[in-house]
């Protein structure tokens, strides 16, 4: 089996992207990066799911056939489609419910989080 290699370092940049998203702080960029991060997983198991070729199922009594496309890789991907477009619902009211909050979409640091933070800098590092 040969890989298409500017598909596959096509797939890679498009990871770097979604991931470089992810990391803002700003909630619509997070959840725009997380539908960039499953387009690109659903083109790496396509990919990876190996050449075109017949159906997988002909409807002939001859089930042994050469070159059909693997089932596997197509399933994952529909089921992969449905649980993206869940979880940017989901984070889409979660962004909307925040803004309604607070009027702006950056997510602030948690107030505690800050306190424990500082109490770790003020401890002793050998201990």
């Amino acid at each position: 089996m040969t890989a298409n290699i500017t598909l596959l370092v096509l797939i890679g940049v498009t990871v770097a992207c979604a991931v470089y998203m992810l990391l803002e702080r700003a909630v619509s960029k997070m959840l725009l990066g997380m539908i960039l991060f499953g387009n690109a997983v659903n083109l790496l198991l396509l990919t990876v799911g190996g050449p075109d070729g017949l159906p997988p199922i002909l409807g002939e009594t001859d089930r042994v056939h050469h070159g059909t496309s693997d089932p596997l890789a197509q399933a994952m991907v529909l089921t992969s489609i449905v649980i993206t477009m869940g979880l940017a619902a989901f984070v889409l009211a979660l962004a909307y419910r925040s803004y309604a909050l607070t009027t702006t979409e950056q997510v602030q640091d948690d107030p505690e989080d800050v306190k424990v933070a500082q109490r770790r800098e003020g401890e002793d590092p050998e201990q």
